[in-house]
């Protein structure tokens, strides 16, 4: 388990590196018809890859490296035309899919060993999303991706010891997953098939520990918030917008429990940039949220759908997650219109990001290694060659503390 000293079972391991990727925050993003976080697995792919290793086999970080290339693509192509948020279900269900493919095929199984346990991974059907909405939103939602993605390496195993498959597990009358959790609708598979389109276009989260459809919100509340910030009692109104599924499941009105339902709600995030300047997970704990004015701000917000901002999240050219937010003032008065169509993890922000997302990542690796290790491991990671010609083994000996 990087970061520790532990030493664990490949099923736990994935379960463990799944939720760290989640509760530190690190995540990537990808958003479409369906949405979720690619990078949760990891978890599997880093367990399985490092099992192997230590018993011998010539994995190194290339292998790893391709193996999360085809669980991006596998979970990113999947969610482009396929909802399954509008039937409830939460998105880890296709990290078990892409997980348990990946997972099986680094163990050397056969495609009929593939079909066995990506069969078996379907009749699982999926996790509800009761946990990320509310009035029930939980800490669930940190640890949903670790079970998804053990529970895949856990289908893997089962398989490679030759459990059965069962060929219709989608499309059985009346018991396949189509009929009984998509509403009888087919799973459909884009004409594009399946290469390198979801790693090149996946979002980072950088700037903002804030769930995705509402970073350019939080990013245009604070370019407001000089504006803002002196003038708190006279705010009349405030005006999100935003695409359509940022309003679906975000926006968020009342009580807010916990700081899972906070960093869920993008009246919270907004509220908390216009009055801050900047937004910290700290901001969703108990203390920042009891500040009077953060409720006095959600209370005057009008979250609307903007048709553009939803055509453009939508268009595979643009993939945009624009947001847009306006102040009025009592006395008639208001802010300029702040709109910020792409996050600065966006690809089209790259050149922006990508400094900023390496000084996140050097950051964070301060915070558990040694000034020495955290050296050695940015030095291997900014080398290319170098990193893909390691091997499994030796790079999770760099964390190990």
């Amino acid at each position: 388990m990087p970061g520790t000293s532990f030493e664990l079972d490949p099923v736990q391991a994935a379960f463990n590196i799944g939720a760290a990727v989640r509760w530190l925050d690190f995540n990537d993003t990808w958003l479409a018809a369906e949405w979720g976080h690619p990078s949760d697995n990891l978890g599997a792919i880093l367990a399985v890859a490092d099992y192997l290793s230590r018993r011998g086999e010539p994995l190194t970080m290339r292998d790893v490296l391709v193996a999360m290339i085809q669980a991006h693509e596998i979970q990113g192509v999947l969610a482009l035309e396929n909802s399954f948020n509008r039937v409830g279900l939460d998105h880890v269900l296709l990290v078990r899919i892409a997980s348990t493919a990946v997972a099986t095929r680094l163990l050397g199984g056969t495609r009929d060993d593939l079909l066995n346990a990506l069969s078996n991974a379907w009749i699982d059907g999926g996790a509800l999303r009761t946990y990320r909405h509310a009035p029930n939103t939980g800490s669930r939602k940190s640890w949903a991706a670790g079970d998804a993605t053990s529970r895949a390496v856990r289908h893997a195993f089962f398989a490679l010891k030759g459990e059965m498959g069962y060929p219709s597990a989608l499309t059985a009358a009346r018991w396949g997953f189509q009929d009984v959790l998509f509403k009888g609708n087919p799973l459909r598979i884009p004409a594009q098939g399946l290469g390198t389109y979801v790693m090149e276009h996946v979002l980072f989260k950088i700037s903002f520990p804030a769930e995705f459809h509402a970073q350019t919100a939080v990013e245009a509340a604070v370019t407001l918030h000089p504006q803002v910030a002196g003038r708190l009692p006279e705010v009349a109104r405030i005006v999100i917008e935003t695409q359509e599924s940022g309003k679906r499941i975000i926006d968020k009105t009342g009580p807010l429990a916990n700081p899972a339902d906070r960093d869920h709600c993008i009246q919270y995030m907004t509220a908390v940039g216009l009055l801050k300047g900047t937004l910290t997970a700290e901001d969703y704990e108990d203390d920042m949220a009891a500040d009077p004015r953060l409720d006095h701000l959600r209370d005057r917000m009008e979250v609307v759908e903007n048709t553009d901002y939803t055509r453009d999240y939508l268009d595979p050219q643009k993939r945009s997650i624009g947001n847009a937010v306006k102040v009025f003032f009592a006395d008639g008065s208001a802010t300029e219109r702040v709109a910020v169509e792409y996050p600065i993890g966006h690809r089209r922000r790259r050149a922006e990001g990508i400094p900023i997302l390496i000084e996140k990542f050097e950051r964070n690796l301060r915070t558990r290694l040694s000034v020495r290790q955290s050296e050695s491991v940015s030095a291997l990671c900014a080398d290319a060659a170098r990193l893909g010609e390691t091997p499994v083994r030796r790079f999770m000996e760099w964390f190990v503390v």
